[in-house]
């Protein structure tokens, strides 16, 4: 089989599962992690041999395709603020959103880091360690901590953290039953924030593929990690310390009430006008 007929056939088989523009960009993601070749080099190459091998590797991702599954747990990774990230089921397929948010957190921690020394970061619930990894690629004197429940999404962030060989205490616990024995000068989260009531809102790829711990609150309360890390931040978030928050976009100002004790907070949107982010300065 050629790399053309390959093609055709990749996009005829998943004609009910993506549209024509989705598959060809899919394949090309596909065609250069496999063959290593590159958009260019793919539409120069249409009448290349393939191996039975890498034919019957691209079968086996059409069917894992078909069951709804994302392309990138398929191929096992993704790219996150410029970084190659290893995601897998048992992690969050990193968001848009989260971008933004660091993108907040480093313009703010760089305006006002001439005023902390010896930075103490905390993030509550890492998944894949996107956020940790970010923060402490750009403020590398920083000591960054991270907890997360999940054993599994832990042992995938480490593996993150190892490849861009940056040094993060990984921390294995219930954020929600943890004492907390330190404090810090930033906290930062995006932890579960989806309602039990919301579930019928996600799609389903989204549910049956991805940790649904990570998706939606444990409880009724979809506020229930945003009342637990206010109450932490009053022990042990130092003194102008920095919070950023990532928010259901449903429950702003619910959200931001929790943290009127700090000298500063405030609800700040994301790009598509949703209020997405909680900035606050204790």
């Amino acid at each position: 089989m050629t790399l053309s007929q390959l093609k055709k056939h990749f996009s005829d088989s998943l004609s009910e599962v993506y549209t024509d523009s989705e598959t060809v960009f899919i394949f090309q993601i596909f065609a250069e992690h496999i063959f290593g070749l590159n958009n260019f080099q793919q539409r120069q190459s249409a009448d290349l041999e393939l191996s039975d091998e890498n034919t019957n590797r691209f079968q086996e991702i059409i069917s894992e395709l078909k069951t709804g599954k994302p392309y990138l747990q398929i191929l096992g990774e993704t790219e996150f603020y410029g970084m190659k990230i290893f995601v897998d089921e048992n992690v969050l397929i990193p968001r848009p959103e989260t971008e933004e948010l660091l993108e907040i957190t480093i313009q703010k921690i760089s305006n006002l880091k001439s005023q902390i020394s010896n930075l103490q970061v905390l993030d509550i619930g890492t998944g894949s360690g996107i956020i940790p990894l970010v923060l402490k690629k750009h403020f590398p004197e920083a000591e960054v901590s991270s907890i997360d429940f999940s054993e599994k999404a832990l042992e995938v962030a480490k593996k993150n953290a190892d490849f861009h060989q940056l040094d993060i205490n990984f921390i294995h616990a219930d954020y929600l039953s943890l004492d907390l024995n330190q404090n810090f000068d930033v906290i930062i989260s995006n932890p579960p924030y989806i309602g039990i009531d919301e579930e019928n809102e996600i799609a389903d790829f989204v549910k049956g593929f991805e940790p649904t711990m990570a998706l939606f609150s444990p409880t009724s309360d979809a506020l229930i990690f945003y009342r637990k890390i206010a109450e932490d931040s009053k022990k042990h978030l130092n003194k102008n310390g920095l919070l950023f928050l990532e928010i259901n976009q449903k429950l702003g100002s619910e959200t931001l009430e929790l943290y009127k004790d700090f000298s500063q907070a405030e609800l700040i949107k994301d790009l598509s006008e949703n209020d997405r982010f909680i900035f606050g300065i204790k």
